[in-house]
C-alpha cells in the first residue's frame, strides 16, 4: 500500500510533520468519508446513538480507569505532575468519555442496552520502529463504540457486535482475508491486568462459547487481552506477511465499577452493567491500507474517489461532456471531464493507470444520439448506451455496493 497509495495519491508523508502522521490526500479522504458515512448510517440502523467527545482529558480521568498505570507510556502527555496543577493527555481511546455520557442521567434496566458510537480521532505514542505507512500511525480515526448492557443482555449484544463486524467485512469484500483470535490474559503476568482470576476465566469462557455457537473458527492468544478484559481480535495479514488487528470486540465486566456506573433494576437496586468495547470497521487509515493492497488500487465502484471519467474526443464536444457530468452528479455519481487536448488513446491509458472504474467517450455520434460510449474495468468496451441506461447501471452498482460492476 505504501507504493500504490503514494503513486495514486491517496496519502503521503512529510518529514517536517512527523513520523506516523500521514497526510491523507483528497482521493484517500474521499474513500474514508464514504466508509465513514456508510458505517455511521449502518450503526444508526442498529440502534446506536452518536456522541462527540474531547480529544484530550486530565490525567484524573485515566487514573480512574487504570490507563494511567497500565498505558501511560503509550500516551502523549502534556505537563508535569510535579510542576503543573493539571496534566492533560491526548486520548488513546474513547471509552472513559462515553462512560460519562452514560452517567449524565440515571438509567433504569429498561434503558439498557445503551449503544454509543463515535467516529473517534485517537493518539498513541508508537515506537518509531513500529510505524509503517497507514497501518501503524500515531494519529488515527476509528469507528469506535461502547455498549452498556445488563449482564443478561451481554451474550446477545456481543453476538450483535460480531455480526456488525462480519457485515462490514463482507460489504468491503474482505471476509475471506481474516482470522479470528480470542485474546486472553496471561495468568503468569497478573500485574498487567485488573480484576480477579475468576472474572477473567468466566469472561474468556463466555467468549469461547459465543464463537463456538456461531461456528467461528478461532485461535487463542495468551497475553493479548486488554488490561481490563478479554477480546475477539479480527486480524489480517499485509503483503509482507505481518498480521495486524483490524476489528476488535472486547468483553468488560470490570470498568463499570471503576467508574461507579450502575442502573436501577426491577427491584429498585443499583446494579453494575457490563460493557462491550468494539469497532465496526476499525481504524479507517489501516482499513484504507488494507483495501489498497486487496484491490491494488482498483476499488469497487462505490468506494472509488472517481467513479466515471468522461473523455470528449475534441474540444467541440466539451459542452456535451459537461452535460453528461451534470446528469451523473444529480444522481450522486462522482464524475470528471478530461478536457485536455490529448488523443483518446492517451486519455484511456490514464484511466487505466488511475484505476477509474468507468470511462465514457463522447463525440459526434454520441451528441447526435444522446448516448455515451461506455467502458469499464471488467467488461472493457460496452459500446453505445443511452445515458439514462448507463446511469441506471452505475447507480445500481453503487447503491448495492457491488464488489465488481454489474454486466
Amino acid at each position: 500500500h505504501n507504493k500504490i497509495g503514494r503513486e495514486l495519491e491517496y496519502f503521503t508523508t512529510v518529514d517536517v510533520i512527523g513520523q506516523g502522521l500521514p497526510l491523507i490526500m483528497p482521493k484517500g479522504t474521499k474513500v474514508i468519508q464514504t466508509m465513514q458515512r456508510w458505517i455511521e448510517d449502518e450503526e444508526t440502523r442498529r440502534g446506536y446513538m452518536r456522541t462527540k467527545t474531547p480529544l484530550m482529558a486530565k490525567s484524573d480521568l485515566y487514573k480512574i480507569s487504570g490507563h494511567w498505570d497500565h498505558y501511560k507510556d503509550g500516551m502523549f502527555v502534556m505537563g508535569d505532575e510535579e510542576k503543573d496543577k493539571e496534566v492533560f493527555a491526548l486520548r488513546p481511546m474513547t471509552c472513559p468519555f462515553q462512560y460519562y455520557v452514560y452517567k449524565n442521567s440515571q438509567k433504569s434496566y429498561r434503558d439498557l442496552p445503551c449503544r454509543y458510537g463515535e467516529t473517534s480521532t485517537l493518539f498513541r505514542n508508537e515506537d518509531s520502529g513500529e510505524m509503517h505507512g497507514l497501518t501503524r500511525v500515531r494519529q488515527f480515526t476509528i469507528s469506535e463504540g461502547h455498549l452498556i448492557v445488563r449482564p443478561d443482555q451481554m451474550v446477545e449484544e456481543f453476538k450483535g457486535c460480531l455480526a456488525l463486524a462480519k457485515h462490514c467485512l463482507t460489504t468491503l469484500g474482505l471476509q475471506d482475508d481474516v482470522t479470528y483470535h480470542l485474546s486472553k490474559w496471561d495468568p503468569d503476568n497478573k500485574e498487567k491486568y485488573i480484576g480477579s482470576a475468576e472474572v477473567w476465566d468466566e469472561t474468556q469462557q463466555n467468549i469461547r462459547n459465543v464463537l463456538n455457537e456461531l461456528g467461528v473458527k478461532f485461535v487463542e492468544d495468551v497475553g493479548e487481552a486488554a488490561f481490563y478484559g478479554p477480546k475477539v481480535d479480527i486480524n489480517a495479514k499485509n503483503v509482507y506477511g505481518k498480521e495486524d488487528t483490524m476489528i476488535t470486540v472486547q468483553w468488560d465486566a470490570i470498568l463499570s465499577e471503576q467508574y461507579d456506573m450502575y442502573y436501577i433494576d426491577q427491584n429498585g437496586q443499583k446494579v453494575r452493567p457490563y460493557i462491550i468495547h468494539r469497532t465496526s470497521v476499525g481504524c479507517y487509515e489501516r482499513t484504507l491500507a488494507w483495501l489498497i493492497e486487496k484491490y491494488e488500487g482498483a476499488f469497487p465502484t462505490w468506494l472509488c474517489p472517481e467513479q466515471v471519467r468522461i473523455l470528449p474526443v475534441s474540444d467541440k464536444y466539451l459542452d456535451y461532456a459537461e452535460k453528461v457530468k451534470a446528469e451523473l452528479k444529480k444522481e450522486g455519481v462522482i464524475a470528471t471531464v478530461d478536457s485536455r487536448t490529448e488523443k483518446i488513446g492517451y486519455k484511456m491509458r490514464e484511466v487505466r493507470v488511475q484505476k477509474v472504474p468507468y470511462a465514457l467517450i463522447v463525440g459526434e455520434k454520441e451528441v447526435e444520439s444522446s448516448t455515451v460510449s461506455a467502458w469499464n474495468r471488467k467488461a472493457g468496451d460496452k459500446g453505445a448506451m443511452a445515458l439514462a441506461d448507463f446511469i441506471s447501471e452505475i447507480t445500481f452498482d453503487i447503491k448495492n455496493k457491488l464488489i465488481t460492476p454489474k454486466q
